[in-house]
């Protein structure tokens, strides 16, 4: 079941939340909705649920327009599950009752698991493995097991589209890793097409098939995991999705020139068009390399501002040509904090330069 989102457009008063979004989404992908606080990702979420309406734009849920201007489907007449940041759960129902509520309640449930209630129940809380416990009570449950009984009471159902708001941000790190893994396989069992809003990149990164990175109530960047992290097309993305260094400069052909050091020719190691035509060179933290002498001409001096052990490697900040820049480094001859050093693009990056890539057009 597709959904599509045409020329999508949220205002409240005067502020505008959203402008002119676009995307659709097939039957059974995971796609991320990513970016930092107040982009708009959240408001985008309620108006797929049926919360809000649109401004302008519409939303189509398989055959059928759900949301324009005039009219909007509540979210109980959309075949949807949802699964909220603090769990939302019901003291006084224990996990089996939370699994059973919605398939005696949401609308879209087939004759076959209403005449087979039990039996889906069981099939739901091997998947969330929570079979043991199934009599426990909300305030009986770790974090982790809360929102496996969220997760699980969203899909008893089996809903067209499941949309999950931040599900993730209330666990601690350890535990986040953890249900990555969960919801993960929970989507490979189920194949539901997921909708998931973050503002977490590594969990965009790692679990999606496709990522919508918004800002400013706006589309940036619709892609694969791979192109948005290596193929960045604006300078936003770029900072966002990996922390790049973007530095400042013109392109002729297939090499860049620094505004600032014009004796460096840095080559073109598959830099997407509109960041040429911007004039930026965006390089990730890992693909440089420091040393303590100018070892060629293209070296780029800089001084070390900051240093953070970080078990299997060090994350240095240095000033380069009066901006901050983060570097990446393996745990061997290590820097000293106000060091004069040198950073220069890894070899084994040059060697690749212009990777082939495919662009996916949405």
């Amino acid at each position: 079941m597709t959904i599509k989102v045409q020329r999508l457009s949220k205002r409240f008063s005067s502020f505008e939340a959203l402008r002119h979004i676009d995307f659709s989404i097939e039957k059974g992908e995971f796609i991320a909705i990513l970016g930092p606080s107040g982009c708009g990702k959240t408001t985008l979420l309620r108006l797929l649920a049926g919360f809000l309406s649109p401004t302008e734009g519409t939303i189509t849920i398989g055959d059928q327009e759900v949301g324009n201007p005039t009219k909007t489907l509540p979210p109980e007449k959309r075949n949807i599950g949802m699964v909220f940041q603090s769990f939302a759960l019901w003291p006084h129902l224990n996990v089996a009752e939370h699994i059973r509520f919605p398939l005696q309640h949401h609308r879209f449930v087939s004759e076959e698991i209403k005449q087979n209630q039990k039996k889906r129940m069981g099939d739901v809380l091997k998947i969330v493995e929570l079979e043991s416990f199934r009599t426990r009570m909300p305030s009986e449950l770790s974090g982790g097991q809360k929102q496996r009984v969220a997760l699980a009471r969203a899909i008893a159902p089996k809903p067209e589209l499941l949309l999950m708001d931040e599900p993730l941000s209330n666990l601690d790190a350890e535990l986040r890793m953890e249900m990555r893994s969960e919801i993960q396989s929970l989507h490979r069992l189920t194949n539901a097409t997921i909708l998931y809003v973050t503002h977490d990149q590594s969990e965009a990164l790692a679990m999606a098939d496709r990522i919508i990175v918004m800002n400013n109530g706006q589309i940036e960047q619709i892609d694969t995991p791979t192109e948005i992290y290596h193929h960045p097309r604006t300078p936003f993305v770029a900072k966002f999705v990996g922390k790049a260094n973007l530095m400042k400069g013109k392109w002729t052909k297939d090499c860049f020139t620094p505004d600032l050091i014009p004796s460096i020719q840095w080559p073109d190691i598959g830099i997407e068009p509109d960041m040429k035509q911007l004039g930026y060179y965006p390089i990730r933290p890992e693909q440089l390399i420091l040393t303590k002498e100018q070892s060629s001409n293209q070296a780029v001096p800089a001084v070390i501002t900051s240093i953070q052990f970080q078990g299997k490697e060090m994350h240095y900040n240095v000033q380069v040509l009066g901006e901050e820049w983060q570097i990446q480094t393996g745990l061997g001859d290590p820097f000293d904090l106000g060091e004069q050093v040198f950073l220069e693009i890894k070899q084994e990056v040059l060697l690749s330069s212009t990777p082939t890539h495919m662009h996916y057009v949405y």
